[in-house]
């Protein structure tokens, strides 16, 4: 994939993150001919089920289905991501700047999942450092500093800012979510985890539930990082 400017710079700390969070709004953004790009902090090493080679190759599945200008992954330390924070932010300011996305989105910050919860501090912290010209990353590059910046759900859930309607795209989203059998298949030899054990069956509830409220059939949520502001009604 080559490297551009993007529209939408979507952040997380383990391949398919972003995928259950805000797969049905990158397919949109593709329908809409915008450049979209995901982030993955580490390469979940760590993980219960599947090999390090078998995700990014379950990641490049996903990838193809959603169409992404760019997919990166820093192999930062899965489960060590606090303990790099400061190279992490340097290297996300670093990409935010060469790619000067218009909207960048993260995991909420409330996730059962400590690294959810660490990719968005970073993130927040990443967004802001990028706009301060002086502050120096890993390389030099011009001060950035995206226009919008959104929470998207993994675990979690609470009242969001907005919805994004993907009921025609719900299927596709589904498709991109099961590139990762590894993750959310019982397979011989894996070990049972709350991933494989219903989850995509719970985020489709979620995406109903979102959907329910917002008056169509499925819908993504987010949480905006600061107000949202109308110029007119």
């Amino acid at each position: 994939m080559e490297e551009n400017h993007l529209d939408i710079l979507a952040i997380g700390a383990h391949p398919d993150d972003v995928e259950i969070g805000a797969a049905g709004v990158l397919l949109r953004a593709n329908q809409q001919g915008k450049k979209t790009g995901i982030l993955d902090l580490t390469y979940a090493e760590l993980s219960s089920n599947g090999t390090v080679v078998r995700r990014q190759e379950e990641a490049a599945i996903a990838s193809e289905h959603m169409k992404l200008t760019a997919r990166y992954n820093f192999g930062l330390p899965d489960r060590g991501l606090e303990a790099n924070r400061e190279m992490a932010i340097k290297k996300v300011v670093d990409l935010i700047r060469k790619t000067q996305p218009k909207v960048v989105l993260a995991p909420y910050f409330h996730d059962r999942h400590p690294d959810h919860e660490s990719v968005s501090r970073i993130v927040k912290e990443a967004i802001f450092s990028a706009g301060v010209k002086k502050f120096v990353g890993e390389r030099e590059l011009p001060a950035y500093r995206p226009e919008q910046f959104f929470y998207y759900f993994i675990n979690s859930t609470a009242t969001p800012s907005f919805f994004v309607d993907i009921t025609e795209l719900y299927p596709q989203k589904i498709q991109v979510l099961e590139s990762y059998r590894s993750q959310f298949e019982q397979e011989e030899g894996s070990v049972s985890t709350p991933l494989n054990n219903g989850y995509i069956e719970l985020v489709e509830y979620r995406e109903r539930l979102f959907g329910q409220q917002a008056g169509v059939k499925y819908a993504e949520g987010f949480v905006s990082a600061t107000p949202l502001v109308l110029s007119s009604l």
